[in-house]
């Protein structure tokens, strides 16, 4: 595990990022859907695939740095949280927070007035996180996750908090 108290910095993603977002992204994902998404989704989300996403999704990703390494990262649009990822090493740490809190300044600063994401209805542990740090359940519903063949729906849970709009935006 890392220092606790080393220094977390956050930056916009940048293409040589791509593959530490890919790989955080990929195992994070297991992690948190293995047994609790649709088998169509487990067989569309190979770890090839999280490598050609993160490419494409650079431009919407924050990214956690401790000890010169990407520690996580978040994706934001608009008024979705649609991404939080921390890769194992630095679970338990800060850096969960950090990136969640950097998620909800985005989504004010995109000038909404409540976020919102969804979790993977079984993703206890990403559920407890959110609700400990002032996120409201707001109930089941189906999440539709983009896959090549089409869209899939995953039984989740949307998650609401009120953030502050941005002056100006």
């Amino acid at each position: 595990m890392s220092n606790y108290n080393s220094p977390i910095t956050l930056r916009p993603a940048t293409p040589d990022d791509t593959n530490a977002i890919a790989e955080i992204w990929y195992l994070g994902w297991q992690d948190g859907h293995l047994g609790h998404a649709p088998e169509a989704l487990r067989v569309a989300r190979t770890e090839e695939s999280f490598g050609v996403r993160a490419a494409e999704r650079v431009g919407d990703t924050v990214v956690a740095v401790v000890d010169g390494a990407v520690a996580g990262f978040v994706m934001v649009v608009g008024d979705e949280v649609e991404q939080v990822y921390v890769s194992a090493l630095h679970r338990g740490t800060r850096v969960a927070p950090v990136l969640l809190a950097e998620a909800e300044r985005l989504v004010g600063a995109n000038g909404h007035e409540r976020a919102w994401l969804a979790v993977a209805t079984g993703n206890a542990r990403a559920r407890r996180f959110y609700e400990r740090n002032g996120w409201i359940d707001g109930g089941a519903f189906e999440y539709s996750a983009a896959s090549a063949s089409g869209t899939i729906a995953v039984p989740c849970h949307r998650y609401e908090k009120r953030v502050a709009p941005s002056p100006g935006a």
